[in-house]
């Protein structure tokens, strides 16, 4: 079982930036992705982000599409989101999350393994 643990979050005014670290310890496969959530207080948990660990490719949400990047160092075992423009619309607890590699990169149901998260608040 991957174990995952998040950093970077914070409070930031409107515009600004943070970037958000995930890092394992145990083995990621190939095969999966590592991708972002987040979740808001009286909201469902809402895809953001994911990277497919070999090959690199990503899928965006288009909510964050232009603002948001996400990256990885695969030496670091460490998942990275680059969060530019931040709105207040933005504020949420962030995860990150483990998949299988099967089913749909966007949906937190083929997600097995999570983070316990980080709080990102964008002020006014």
């Amino acid at each position: 079982q991957v174990q995952l643990v998040e950093s970077g979050g914070g409070l930031v005014q409107a515009g600004g930036s943070l970037r958000l670290s995930c890092t394992a310890s145990g083995r990621i496969f190939n095969s999966n992705f590592v991708g972002w959530f987040r979740q808001a207080p009286g909201k469902e948990r809402e895809f953001v982000a994911a990277i497919n660990w070999n090959w690199g490719h990503t899928y965006t949400a288009d909510s964050v599409k232009g603002r948001f990047t996400i990256s990885s160092d695969n030496a670091k075992n460490t998942v990275y989101l680059q969060m530019n423009s931040l709105k207040p619309d933005d504020t949420a607890a962030y995860y990150c999350a483990v998949s299988s590699g099967v089913g749909n990169p966007k949906t937190a149901a083929n997600f097995g393994s999570w983070g316990q998260g980080t709080q990102v608040t964008v002020s006014s």
